[in-house]
C-alpha cells in the first residue's frame, strides 16, 4: 500500500510498549514509503516489552511538548498494558489524541493502546475492538465493542482497531489502506 509522503505519529509511554505492536506497524509504514515518528513524553529511549519481558529500546524522535497533530497524517497507538495505562494519564498525550480526532485524521489502535482514546472522549458511538479486558471500559464510554481481528470505523475520524499481536497482518493491511488510500 502506497504511503508515499505520509507521516504517522506513534505515541507511546517511556516503557511497557508491546514490542510487536510498535515494530510491525512501524515497519509496514516505512516499507510502504511513509515516515513513522516515535513520540513520547521525554527525550531519550523507550523500553518495549514482549508481554512482561523487557525487549528492545527505541529512540524518541519528538517529545510530547513538541508534537502537534498538524505535523502528521495519522496517529498510531500501540498496546501494552503499562503503555496504555501510562499514556492515558498524560494530559499532553490525551490532548494530542483529541487533536487528531478533531482534525479528522485516521487513528490506529491495538490492544491496550485504546485507553487513551477513552480518556480523550472520542469513542462514543464508535465500533472497535481491543484486548477483551477493555470491553467494559469501551462500553462504559459509549462505544460498541466487538471481538474481531480488525475493525475499521469511518466516523468523524477513521478508527482502525485490533486486539493483539496475532492480528497485526490484518491491522497493518487496513491501517495502511486507510492512511495511504
Amino acid at each position: 500500500m502506497a504511503m508515499d509522503g505520509k507521516r504517522v505519529a506513534f505515541l507511546v509511554a517511556s516503557e511497557g510498549i508491546e514490542q510487536a505492536e510498535l515494530v510491525e506497524p512501524w515497519k509496514a509504514v516505512a516499507d510502504g514509503g511513509g515516515t513513522p515518528t516515535l513520540i513520547s513524553k521525554e527525550a531519550g529511549e523507550v523500553q518495549a516489552f514482549n508481554h512482561l519481558t523487557p525487549a528492545d529500546t527505541f529512540p524518541v524522535d519528538v517529545t510530547l511538548a513538541d508534537a502537534s497533530a498538524d505535523d502528521y497524517d495519522a496517529l498510531m497507538l500501540p498496546g501494552g498494558v503499562a503503555n496504555g495505562d501510562t499514556v492515558r494519564t498524560q494530559p499532553d498525550a490525551v490532548a494530542l489524541v483529541a487533536a487528531f480526532a478533531a482534525a479528522g485524521k485516521p487513528v490506529g489502535v491495538i490492544c491496550h493502546g485504546g485507553w487513551v482514546l477513552i480518556e480523550a472522549g472520542v469513542v462514543a458511538d464508535r465500533t472497535l475492538t481491543s484486548w477483551p479486558s477493555l470491553q467494559t471500559d469501551y462500553r462504559n464510554a459509549g462505544a460498541r465493542w466487538v471481538d474481531e481481528e480488525v475493525v475499521v470505523d469511518d466516523g468523524p475520524f477513521t478508527l482502525v482497531s485490533s486486539r493483539k499481536p496475532d492480528d497485526l497482518p490484518a491491522f497493518n493491511r487496513e491501517f495502511l489502506g486507510v492512511v495511504g488510500g
